[in-house]
């Protein structure tokens, strides 16, 4: 049986869990002025936690997106093309929500797939 990795944060869950194929990631928010700003330093920080197994945004298969403001869905479509190839994109769901944190325009969660990468247990 494959082990599970996780890597805690400060708070009572983890950025992300790998169980077997898959990488789960829970929400990420990023910081900045404005939505697009927050919006780039997500997909930072996303890129970041997925490097740690060694994956890339082209592993991820889905993505839920969560943002304060309605009127920013427009932004994030466009934003949203810029990480990934043409046809190449995760099954997506979003919404928009009320966060606990004020200053938070936008956080993202997904699932990645590892299994094609002949990873080890772990």
């Amino acid at each position: 049986m494959a082990d599970i990795k996780r890597l805690p944060t400060q708070f009572s869950y983890s950025a992300a869990v790998a169980a077997g194929d898959f990488v789960f990631l829970s929400f990420h928010r990023g910081w900045g002025d404005g939505f697009t700003a927050q919006f780039h330093d997500t997909f930072a920080r996303l890129t970041k936690t997925l490097a740690e197994f060694d994956l890339t945004l082209a592993d991820l298969v889905q993505v839920q997106i969560r943002f304060r403001n309605v009127a920013d869905v427009a932004v994030y479509e466009q934003l949203f093309k810029q990480y990934f190839e043409k046809d190449k994109f995760p099954a997506r769901s979003g919404g928009s929500s009320e966060f606990y944190d004020a200053d938070c325009l936008v956080m993202i969660s997904g699932i990645a797939y590892r299994g094609h990468h002949g990873r080890d247990d772990a």
